[in-house]
C-alpha cells in the first residue's frame, strides 16, 4: 500500500481496512529503517495513526500542517511522495529527519527545535485571513514542547486572532525524559484523568474550542474527530492522548531510551555499538554527583534532556539538587543566574545545538550580571 501512495490524495479513496493496512506498513517501515539507520523512535511510532488520519481528512498542501520540532514527521513524509526513503535502504538518506520545504511542498518550514509551531501557525493563519483564503492551519505540538515559553505566546496569539487554527496537543505523558512533574504536566494529567472534563482547563480559559480524545492511537476515532473540527471558524485545540513508541513493546516499556538513538536490534531493542566503559559523560556525572553530596548549594540544571549526563537513578540520587525545567533553555539559563545570585552553585548542562536559543540570556542575564554559572556543553567537540 505504501508504494502506491504518491500523494495524500491517494489515501482519500481507500477503505477503512486499507487505511489500517497503511498504518501497519508504515509502522513496519519505521522499525526497519530506524533500527538500521537510527533516528527519532518513540515520537514517530506514537503518531502513525494520527498522521494517516490527518492526511485522510485534510487536504495538504492547501491545508497547512506545521509539526513542532518535526521529529514526528516520518510518516508524513511517507504519505507525501517520499515512501521510498523508508522502504529502500539505498534511499534512506534521501530525506532529512525533519520537515524541509526543499523536499516537498507538503513541508511548510525547516524546523528542528521545539515550541515554535504555534507561533508559526499564528502567522500562517493571519496571512491566510489577510488574503481572504479559506483553508485549515493545523499545528501539531507535543506535551513536552508545551514547556517552552514560545508555545504560550503562540497559544495566546492564536486565541487573540480568533479564526481557524487547529492546535493538536499530542500528549504521551512524557517530555524527552520520563516522569515530568508539575506545571503544564499536572494540568494535562488532570485533563487526561477526567477524560477532558477537569474544571481547571487552561485551553478553554484562553478561548479555545477544546476536545479531548483518550484513544489517540485509534484510527477511526481520530478520523471522526478531525472531520468534526475541519473548517472551523474559530481556534480549536484537540488534546489527544497517544502512546510514545506505540506498537513496539520495548519502546513502550522504555520510552526515554527510545525517544531517539542509533541503530538497534529490532527484535530485542538492544542498541548496537557503544561501550560500557568510562567516558566523558560518565566521569563528569560521577564528579558532579560527588560535589552535590558534598555541598547542598550545588545544583544540576537541565532543560528537557537530563539523560545527556545523569541516568534516572542519578537524578533520583541528586534529589532536590537536580532540576529539569522542561524544553525551555532560556528558563534554564536565566534560572541559573538567579540561583547564582542568591548563593547557589548552578551547573547547567546543555546540548551545543540547543544553546542557540539562549544568546540573549547568555549576554544579558548571565554575563551582564557577572554571575558564576558553570555550563557543561554536550556534543561540542570536533569530530574527525
Amino acid at each position: 500500500m505504501l508504494e502506491k501512495i504518491k500523494s495524500p490524495a491517494d489515501l482519500k479513496t481507500m477503505s477503512q481496512a486499507e487505511l489500517e493496512q497503511v498504518v501497519l506498513e508504515a509502522r513496519q517501515a519505521l522499525l526497519e529503517k530506524i533500527s538500521q539507520h537510527g533516528g527519532h523512535n518513540g515520537p514517530n511510532f506514537g503518531v502513525v495513526e494520527m498522521t494517516v488520519a490527518l492526511h485522510y481528512v485534510f487536504n495538504s498542501p492547501v491545508d497547512k500542517f506545521i509539526f513542532d520540532v518535526s521529529h514526528q514527521s516520518y510518516v508524513h513524509k511517507m504519505l507525501t511522495g517520499r515512501a521510498q526513503a523508508f522502504l529502500d535502504p539505498a534511499h534512506y538518506d534521501d530525506v532529512s529527519g525533519y520537515t524541509n520545504p526543499k523536499e516537498s511542498e507538503h513541508d511548510l518550514f525547516t524546523v528542528g527545535h521545539t515550541s515554535t509551531s504555534l507561533s508559526l501557525a499564528s502567522g500562517v493563519a493571519k496571512a491566510r485571513d489577510l488574503k481572504g483564503e479559506n483553508s485549515n492551519v493545523v499545528a501539531i505540538i507535543g506535551d513536552g514542547s508545551l514547556s517552552g515559553g514560545m508555545a504560550y505566546e503562540g497559544l495566546n496569539q492564536i486565541a487573540t486572532t480568533g479564526t481557524n487554527t487547529i492546535v493538536i496537543v499530542n500528549d504521551n505523558d512524557q517530555s524527552i525524559a520520563v516522569n515530568p512533574k508539575g506545571g503544564i504536566y499536572t494540568a494535562l494529567r488532570s485533563l487526561r484523568e477526567s477524560n477532558g472534563q477537569a474544571k481547571d482547563n487552561l485551553f478553554k480559559a484562553l478561548g479555545f474550542d477544546y476536545h479531548y480524545l483518550d484513544e489517540g492511537n485509534d484510527l477511526p476515532a481520530l478520523i471522526a474527530l478531525f472531520q468534526e473540527v475541519k473548517d472551523s471558524d474559530r481556534p480549536v485545540l484537540l488534546h489527544i492522548h497517544t502512546q510514545k513508541g506505540h506498537g513496539v513493546p520495548f519502546m513502550e516499556k522504555n520510552r526515554e531510551a527510545f525517544h531517539a538513538g542509533g541503530p538497534f536490534n529490532p527484535e530485542t531493542g538492544q542498541y548496537l555499538g557503544g561501550s560500557n566503559g568510562p567516558n566523558y559523560n560518565s566521569v563528569t556525572a560521577d564528579f558532579l554527583l560527588k560535589k552535590i553530596k558534598q555541598d547542598p548549594r550545588v545544583i544540576a540544571v537541565n532543560a528537557g534532556t537530563p539523560m545527556f549526563l545523569f541516568s534516572q537513578g542519578q537524578r533520583d540520587e541528586a534529589g532536590q539538587q537536580f532540576v529539569d525545567v522542561g524544553i525551555a533553555e532560556q528558563e534554564a539559563a536565566t534560572m541559573s543566574t538567579g540561583l547564582a545570585k542568591n548563593g547557589a552553585k548552578p551547573v547547567w548542562y546543555v546540548a551545543s545545538t540547543f544553546m542557540q536559543r539562549t544568546y540573549d540570556q547568555w549576554w544579558h542575564d548571565i554575563a551582564l550580571n557577572n554571575q558564576p554559572v558553570t555550563a557543561l556543553i554536550h556534543m561540542a567537540s570536533v569530530n574527525a
